[in-house]
């Protein structure tokens, strides 16, 4: 058991906190039994697996003690007090695990070959907002999630808690917004924007075919490079003072539309 908050190896992966670190070793942490199950199925690369069986104290705890025999990675028991220097904020659910940090490219991206649902974001800054986006395209069956010039990490431990691992299981990319752009017209899916100035509104859209559906921060909303003949800008309804919702919300409203629409509800 490890039990010395030096250990170089606990010291590296405490580093992977920061996203400079996350870069220079090409790793990621993952932190949670939920998020690490879901990662390890999704045949991500799991390297080591920091274990205190101490705070491994439900059902669903134990049932991850039999997936990690089939990932590979090395498991180290540490003490408490190790483990809650590698937990992320106050969380501690007693396993967390070092993994390769996924990479996949535009091309790299699998769509189905009829009427693929994609959503881009575009300069999100906050990685929650990310994660929570990926739990609702998870929820709807969303083909693809591009991240296009991302202000903040994609796999950042936030993002990742956020997501509850669905970020392992959404197939997801980083892109810059001009290369999303060629991309979805080289594959001639229609783009949907989400703006508070859009022409029409989010529910007269036709969503059964193949579409993408791009979204901006609240703060900054979208760049100009998401206009053009081919691109429809929606709003949503805000009948109050506010004159948006956060991103994951929004997303979440088209989502769901889309998928009303879809199985012809």
């Amino acid at each position: 058991m490890i039990t010395s908050l030096q250990n170089p190896r606990v010291k590296d992966a405490a580093r992977l906190r920061d996203a400079r670190h996350r870069q220079r070793q090409g790793r990621i942490v993952i932190d949670g039994v939920r998020e690490l199950v879901r990662a390890i199925k999704a045949g991500v690369r799991i390297r080591e697996i920091f274990l205190c069986e101490a705070l491994l104290n439900d059902e669903e705890s134990q049932s991850l003690l039999k997936t990690m025999e089939t990932c590979g990675g090395e498991i180290l028991p540490v003490s408490e007090a190790v483990f809650r220097k590698l937990a992320f904020g106050n969380r501690t659910e007693g396993v967390l695990g070092v993994a390769e940090m996924p990479h996949r490219l535009l091309d790299e991206l699998n769509l189905p070959e009829k009427n693929p649902l994609v959503a881009v974001l575009e300069g999100v800054e906050k990685p929650g907002n990310i994660g929570a986006v990926l739990r609702s395209a998870d929820a709807v069956g969303v083909s693809a999630l591009i991240v296009s010039d991302a202000r903040t990490d994609l796999y950042n431990p936030n993002a990742i808690r956020a997501s509850l691992g669905t970020i392992f299981t959404v197939p997801v990319c980083e892109a810059t917004s001009s290369e999303t752009l060629a991309w979805l017209r080289k594959k001639e899916i229609p783009i949907i924007t989400a703006r508070v100035d859009g022409s029409v509104s989010y529910t007269e859209i036709d969503y059964r075919g193949p579409v993408a559906i791009v979204l901006g921060s609240e703060a900054a909303g979208l760049t100009s490079t998401w206009t053009g003949a081919d691109v429809t800008a929606v709003r949503l309804p805000m009948l109050g003072m506010a004159d948006s919702l956060n991103v994951s919300v929004a997303a979440a409203v088209i989502f769901y539309e889309a998928l009303r629409q879809r199985s012809g509800v």
